[in-house]
């Protein structure tokens, strides 16, 4: 069948949230509409001139990229200026442009998670946290004969899942009392009679994120006019997230076999490497965040990194790991289009898992600046 673009959106986002992005990252819509039905879908590192012309020849509906198009503000539209008259040549062709970022980097089974699995670093941590989410109760009081379909609904809608365990859940019965006024269409009762209801109180736990998605769930099931709830904050932080990775090899080895290594795993023909000059390093751990993350290397310090890999390292700054004692790899920026090929492979299985008849296609259009000759 067809799909409908939010549709499509809103399965990406339950696994690659919006909120999950840095403060200020401009992640969403940019370009265009999701209200359309979509046939092909294309991923993107980047959104070039060069790109959009393969999402015009293609025939693309919607383009997902890793970089938003749009990072700062466009002052003009000159159609003159290729990198602004692409923005036309979108809208003109229909294709929307969607973008995640650092949220892309953020999520568990991300980029920065994909990086390890393809160096063989088996993950320990994040190298810093960025959010963390807490749980809410929810206590809502109905007809016992309505409580088993509202304990369905409500794991569906996401509550109850611990550790795990999911579908998680606490009943108990008692008397509810209450009198419907002139005005009401009770579903139990008669107006201007108070009634006596056994009735069951259902707890669930649920994270804080979806409580919208569980207050529509209880709505749509309850019989009640007037629908009775309680709902608490848990202050405890029950997940936490972060940007970056840290972890370890299976085996130790020479920083310059470690750099072969990852030479190899990314197809790079080469890449900058900043040695400390008090020591010989061996590499063991490992930490690593992807696109520009000089700034987080004191957090690499702090965790015992014996290598720090992350891209566009500033001169300074890496005379400043050198002193500290920190060996660095620079393989760039570009190695984040591991992203393309790895979100089709997720893009397939929503497909499968939802019977939908879109066709996705990895862009080819190398939008690395960089060559070394």
């Amino acid at each position: 069948m067809t799909v409908d673009g939010n549709v499509f959106i809103r399965k990406f986002e339950e696994y690659c949230p919006q909120w999950l992005a840095e403060d200020g990252d401009p992640v969403g819509l940019h370009i265009g509409t999701l209200n359309k039905p979509i046939q092909r879908v294309m991923m993107t590192l980047d959104v070039r001139p060069e790109v959009v012309k393969e999402a015009i020849d293609k025939k693309i509906d919607l383009l997902i990229a890793k970089h938003p198009p749009i990072f700062r503000p466009v002052k003009r539209l000159n159609t003159d200026v290729p990198q602004e008259k692409m923005y036309a040549d979108l809208l003109k062709h229909d294709i929307a442009v969607y973008a995640a970022h650092t949220n892309m980097d953020i999520i568990e089974d991300g980029l920065n998670d994909w990086f390890c699995e393809l160096l063989g670093v088996k993950v320990e941590n994040y190298l810093v946290k960025t959010h963390e989410r807490h749980y809410k109760k929810l206590a809502v009081y109905i007809p016992v004969e309505q409580a088993e379909e509202l304990r369905k609904a409500l794991a569906q809608a996401g509550a109850g899942q611990q550790g795990n365990y999911d579908s998680t859940s606490f009943t108990t019965i008692g008397q509810g009392r209450f009198r419907p006024n002139d005005s009401a269409h009770p579903a139990i009762g008669e107006a201007g009679q108070l009634e006596k209801v056994q009735e069951a109180k259902v707890e669930v736990i649920f994270p804080e994120h979806l409580e919208q998605k569980i207050l529509r769930a209880m709505y749509a099931v309850h019989p009640y006019e007037e629908v009775a709830y309680d709902l608490f904050k848990i202050d405890e932080p029950t997940k936490t997230w972060g940007l970056g990775r840290i972890g370890e090899l299976s085996e130790e080895m020479p920083l310059d076999t470690f750099v072969a290594k990852v030479k190899e795993a990314f197809q790079l023909d080469g890449l900058r490497v900043v040695r400390p000059t008090e020591k010989e390093v061996m590499v063991k751990r490992v930490a690593i965040c992807g696109g520009s993350g000089e700034k987080f290397y004191p957090h690499a310090l702090s965790q015992k990194a014996d290598v720090y890999i992350t891209g566009d390292i500033y001169y300074h700054t890496a005379q400043d790991m050198q002193s500290a004692g920190l060996a660095a790899i620079d393989p760039g920026h570009y190695i984040e289009s591991l992203c393309k090929e790895k979100f089709i492979e997720k893009f397939e299985s929503w497909k499968k898992e939802e019977d939908w008849s879109i066709d996705f296609f990895v862009s080819e259009t190398d939008t690395n600046p960089f060559q070394f000759n």
